[in-house]
C-alpha cells in the first residue's frame, strides 16, 4: 500500500484533465515571441487576482525574490513578519541576492503587529531616507500553520504602507485557499497590495508553478528580473496547461482540504489534547505538538513512516501535516489511528522508563 502522504500539499500529482491539456498545450518559445499557453495563463491569473498582468515562473520563492526586486534596490529596508517564508525557507536570497536588508516585525498567528511595523517606519532606515521600503504579507502563513490574514488587518498594513510612501507585496503561495477560508474572490485579497504571488502547484493540484501579478509596468520590469533568475522556461506551455486547469476546476474543491485538516486535527486533540487546538485550524495546515511524549520530532518521523504515513518534523518537538487532493476521508482515519498507535507506545516507553 502507498504511504499516506501528508509531508505537503506540493505532493499533488496533475488530474487526467491537466495531463490531456499538457499534451495538446499550443506552444512558443516564453523567452522570446512568448508561448501562447502561457499567455493564456497569465491573462486567467491576472483577472482572478484583479491586477493588470502576470508573469509565469517555475516557483513561488523566484515569484517572491522577482517581486523583491522589482520594487526595491539594493540596500532598501523590507519589512516582514518574523516567521514569515521569504525569510524563514527561501535560503536568504532577500539579502544574497537581492542586496536587501530585512526587518522582522514581531506578529501573532502570522499577522505582524501593526504598532510595531509604524514603529519600524519610524526608526529603521526608511526614516532616514536611504532607501525605499516594501511591505510584505504573507496568506495563508506557512509557518504560523495556515492562518489566514484577517482582511481588516491588510487593510491596516497597507495604510501604514501607504502612509510612509512604502508599496505591499503579499506572498499568497496559497492564496486560494485563504479567499476559500475567507469565503471571498481572490481580488479582495489582492487588493490590499501592489503585487501578488501564488502557486498552482499545492493544493490546486499542478506539477509546476508560481505566478506574480501587479500593474502592466511592474510586470514588464519583472520580465527582465525572471531572465537574470533563470524563469524563462521557453516552450513552458506544456506546463502551464496545468495551470489552466487548476484555476478553472481546483479552486472550490480547497474546502474539502480544509475539512479534512479539521477531522485530522480532531482526531488528534482526541489522542491528547496537548498535540492540537482543533478549532484554530483554518485551512489545510496541521501543527501538531509531540513534546508530551518525549520523543524528538525526528523520531516520531520515522515511527510514522513505519506505520505508513508520511509527514514532516517542524523543529524539535512539532510535526505538520498538509492536506490535500490525494487525501480523504479513509487516509485521515488511517493518519490518525497511525498517531494514535504511535503515541500509545511513546507512553507505556515514558511509563517503563519512570518505573
Amino acid at each position: 500500500m502507498a504511504p499516506i502522504d501528508l509531508r505537503s500539499d506540493t505532493v499533488t500529482r496533475p488530474t487526467e484533465a491537466m495531463q490531456e491539456a499538457m499534451r495538446c498545450a499550443e506552444l512558443g518559445d516564453d523567452g522570446r515571441e512568448g508561448d501562447p499557453t502561457v499567455r493564456k495563463l497569465e491573462a486567467l491569473a491576472a483577472e482572478k487576482l484583479g491586477k493588470q498582468a502576470a508573469l509565469y515562473m517555475p516557483s513561488g520563492t523566484m515569484t517572491n525574490l522577482c517581486a523583491l526586486l522589482t520594487h526595491t534596490g539594493r540596500g532598501a529596508e523590507v519589512f516582514l513578519e518574523r516567521t514569515a517564508h521569504i525569510i524563514s525557507y527561501e535560503n536568504s536570497g532577500i539579502s544574497l541576492l537581492g542586496g536587501l536588508f530585512y526587518r522582522p516585525i514581531a506578529g501573532t498567528r502570522g499577522a505582524m503587529d501593526v504598532t510595531a511595523l509604524e514603529f519600524a517606519f519610524e526608526s529603521g532606515l526608511a526614516a532616514k531616507k536611504l532607501s525605499p521600503a516594501l511591505v510584505c504579507m504573507e496568506t495563508t502563513h506557512n509557518t504560523a500553520g495556515g492562518t489566514v490574514l484577517p482582511l481588516e488587518h491588510m487593510a491596516g498594513v497597507q495604510r501604514i504602507a501607504r502612509a510612509n510612501g512604502a508599496n505591499v507585496h503579499i506572498d499568497g503561495a496559497r492564496l486560494f485557499n485563504a479567499a476559500v477560508a475567507l469565503g471571498v474572490a481572490p481580488a479582495k485579497i489582492a487588493a490590499y497590495a501592489d503585487s501578488v504571488c501564488f502557486c498552482v502547484s499545492k493544493g490546486l493540484s499542478a506539477p509546476v508553478g508560481s505566478l506574480l501579478c501587479g500593474t502592466s509596468a511592474f510586470i514588464d520590469r519583472a520580465r527582465h528580473f525572471r531572465r537574470m533568475l533563470g524563469g524563462s522556461m521557453r516552450q513552458s506551455g506544456i506546463v502551464a496547461a496545468a495551470g489552466v486547469v487548476a484555476l478553472e476546476a481546483m479552486v472550490e474543491r480547497l474546502q474539502d482540504d480544509h475539512s479534512n485538516a479539521r477531522r485530522l486535527a480532531e482526531g488528534f486533540q482526541a489522542i491528547d489534547s496537548s498535540m492540537v487546538d482543533a478549532s484554530g485550524i483554518e485551512t489545510n495546515i496541521v501543527r501538531v505538538d509531540i513534546s508530551a511524549s518525549a520523543r524528538s520530532a525526528q523520531q516520531w518521523v520515522k515511527d510514522l513512516a513505519a506505520e505508513g504515513v508520511a509527514t514532516s518534523e517542524y523543529g524539535r518537538s512539532q510535526l505538520r501535516f498538509v492536506t490535500h487532493r490525494h487525501i480523504g476521508a479513509s487516509e485521515v482515519e488511517q493518519a490518525v489511528a497511525a498517531m494514535r498507535r504511535v503515541w500509545e507506545r511513546a507512553s507505556s516507553s515514558r511509563a517503563r522508563t519512570a518505573g
